[in-house]
């Protein structure tokens, strides 16, 4: 999802430790927390394997003239479940191919032997297999109509209850939804609309606020340019003055060619378009950068070296130097993302990140219900000043896929705000992640709590165990942990009172 300490301190993570995580360890003692902090042993011996499976699912649960079904594909692993005893950690799959969110998601095979777990990953539809209409879902409105966060929640409701159909001995047994980034946002919904189906759920780096006004649609780019900011004097200053610097070399064909020229362009610029569209690259580039600011060497969105930010900010200390020069630096600093391994030839503005993220699909829903007001102003960002305009957005929407976007259908399906009413919810935040500020930094109730990393970038925290992990994150895990295991405590205690 767009898929993110200085300033912050160690006082933010301290808030959320602070309350109901005090009164649970002296309710129920010192928890035996041993494989959230351990070391991550899982690929080496070979247990993440997994067995993958297809169900078939309604195209539509919601209503009756389409009766037709399709398959989605779920991966399924039970090295360590524990029959008539354990848990079912179910990720709630987002815009992608589930593989790549399995191979990525080390936190849940890192715990699944302490939670005695079954692990499922389910595939969103219309991502990855799980292609409703086969080659056709994607040819027009109408076949794309069945793409909805609702239609997906109930996928996985149905595909959970055949998992306790078809399972000898998992009835019972208790279930954890848990995601990161639009998958989060699906945990946490699927915990408020079908509490009877998971028992709570780990909402990562979920901006289930960043719709309609609920937070200022600044606060996204605000917080990418303090990333940069803190990681290097001159780094977000040397960014803002590119913009203009562009527009003055863009002046002139011989211009276009040394911009294309000196970024190893695979396509030149030739017209207008094409540099609003490379001006509009270098800001996606900024924002993927600031989401996978991981403390370790990881290949998430493209392979990168430990703290991108940092290492891009060396090239960005001096924003005063002249256009040509400071614009030799820009190229060298997106070069780190594009081509750290040395093996692009030339850097394609078409291509962003990992084809395993289904960016297609990702587009039609933020033209239809998932959509998320953002702005700049170029004053407290580095980015280009542009105003949040619904109409131009509503007309582009309706250019590219022929659907108008209702931006408050989010908030008036899932509460916005409001959701003081529901329990059993850990909403992880990143301190470095722009999409927390779209998030539930602050405990809501003694159930729906909220856990910040100042040094953790996009779901840092589902990710598996490395040396590198800030201690933020790894107590960040410890705690996660211990609320599933009260949660499931409970569950047990529920199911032996009588009747």
């Amino acid at each position: 999802m767009r898929v993110f300490a200085g300033l912050w301190g160690g006082w933010l993570f301290c808030l959320a430790w602070v309350g109901d995580f005090g009164r649970a360890w002296s309710i129920f003692g010192h928890p035996h927390l041993y494989a959230a902090s351990r070391p991550d042993s899982s690929r080496l011996l070979g247990l993440r394997a997994y067995r993958t499976c297809y169900i078939a699912q309604k195209i539509d649960h919601f209503g009756f003239a389409e009766d037709r079904t399709f398959k989605q594909r779920y991966l399924i692993a039970d090295q360590h479940w524990k029959k008539d005893a354990g848990s079912i950690l179910f990720y709630t799959g987002n815009e992608g191919d589930i593989a790549w969110f399995a191979n990525n998601t080390g936190f849940m095979w890192n715990v699944a032997e302490e939670l005695d777990a079954i692990l499922v990953f389910a595939e969103h539809r219309y991502y990855g297999e799980s292609l409703p209409f086969g080659n056709k879902s994607y040819t027009d409105a109408k076949h794309l109509n069945y793409l909805t966060s609702q239609q997906a929640l109930a996928d996985f409701a149905v595909l959970i209850q055949h998992l306790k159909n078809t399972i000898p001995g998992t009835q019972n047994t208790p279930v954890i939804a848990i995601g990161g980034s639009y998958g989060g946002m699906l945990a946490a919904w699927f915990r408020m609309k079908y509490p009877h189906v998971v028992i709570g759920a780990l909402a990562a780096s979920a901006p289930i606020w960043q719709f309609d006004s609920l937070v200022p649609c600044g606060s996204f780019h605000k917080i990418v340019t303090e990333d940069f900011k803190k990681s290097g004097v001159g780094c977000s200053e040397s960014i803002r003055n590119s913009w203009a610097a562009i527009k003055r070399i863009a002046d002139t064909e011989k211009g276009l060619q040394w911009l294309s020229h000196t970024f190893r362009l695979c396509s030149p610029l030739k017209t207008t378009t094409d540099v609003i569209n490379f001006r509009e690259w270098l800001s996606g580039t900024w924002i993927y950068v600031a989401m996978v600011d991981y403390p370790y060497e990881a290949a998430f969105l493209q392979p990168l070296p430990a703290w991108p930010v940092k290492v891009i900010c060396k090239y960005l200390k001096n924003p005063k130097q002249p256009d040509r020069l400071l614009l030799q630096n820009i190229f060298r600093a997106v070069n780190i993302y594009y081509n750290y391994t040395g093996h692009a030839s030339c850097l394609n503005l078409t291509r962003t990140a990992t084809k395993s993220l289904g960016l297609k699909g990702w587009s039609y829903q933020a033209c239809t219900e998932m959509v998320m007001p953002m702005c700049s102003d170029g004053i407290n960002d580095m980015f280009e000043p542009q105003k949040w305009d619904f109409h131009s957005y509503s007309e582009s929407c309706f250019k590219a896929w022929g659907v108008r976007p209702r931006p408050s259908l989010i908030p008036t399906i899932y509460g916005g705000k409001n959701i003081s009413a529901h329990s059993n919810i850990i909403f992880s935040n990143g301190g470095l992640d722009p999409w927390y500020g779209g998030g539930v930094t602050k405990n809501i109730t003694d159930t729906l709590v909220a856990i910040m990393i100042p040094e953790g970038a996009h779901h840092l925290d589902l990710r598996a165990k490395n040396p590198s992990d800030p201690s933020s994150v790894r107590q960040a895990r410890l705690l996660e942990v211990h609320y599933m295991k009260l949660w499931l405590q409970k569950h047990k205690r529920v199911k032996k009172c009588p009747k």
